[in-house]
């Protein structure tokens, strides 16, 4: 097995998290001739390929091919693989950041407090930050937390406030209608 050094790992661990596997932005620091080496070693042993970036999506250049075109750095199976990410759970977890809110809470596991969460944020009425901590007895800074950092940045979910003078602050999840 090869041995990877921390630069590189970092690099495909990144490149995991990232739409499409890309490997770019390098980490800070990371430039020059170090950069081409730590690259050039990862493209020679199958882990990263240089591909046509797509200048629509505003895909960051690795490099300029002169003829006003660029290439851009993907990490491969194969480098998912080497540090130990098997390839079919990040195009899952892709999958799921661009699902459907009814796809995402089906996803979860059921029973968890996230789950709890989610099916009352997409009641009609919504739920109330104290609504919430009575229903899970998480604190209020935690189902904050909660919404902003795991539905809505993590699964990518659209949540909605609103405020009712009865209860207070109402979270309510988006349904999207599917185009046809």
């Amino acid at each position: 097995m090869t041995k990877l050094t921390d630069t590189q790992t970092l690099i495909l661990t990144r490149a995991s998290a990232r739409p499409g596997n890309l490997a770019l932005p390098l980490p800070e620091g990371l430039h020059g001739a170090a950069a081409k080496m730590a690259i050039g070693r990862m493209i020679k042993l199958g882990f990263i390929d240089e591909v046509e970036a797509n200048l629509r999506r505003n895909e960051p250049l690795w490099r300029e091919t002169g003829d006003g075109h660029g290439t851009t750095l993907i990490a491969t199976d194969a480098g998912l693989d080497a540090i130990g990410i098997d390839p079919v759970v990040v195009r899952t977890m892709a999958g799921l950041r661009d699902a459907q809110p009814e796809a995402i809470a089906a996803a979860q596991r059921p029973g968890t407090k996230q789950a709890q969460l989610i099916a009352m944020l997409q009641a009609p009425e919504g739920a109330s930050i104290a609504e919430v901590a009575e229903a899970t007895g998480w604190q209020h800074h935690s189902i904050r937390g909660a919404i902003s950092g795991s539905l809505k940045k993590k699964l990518g979910l659209k949540v909605t406030s609103e405020k009712v003078a009865e209860r207070g602050r109402v979270y309510k999840l988006v349904k999207e209608i599917a185009s046809p």
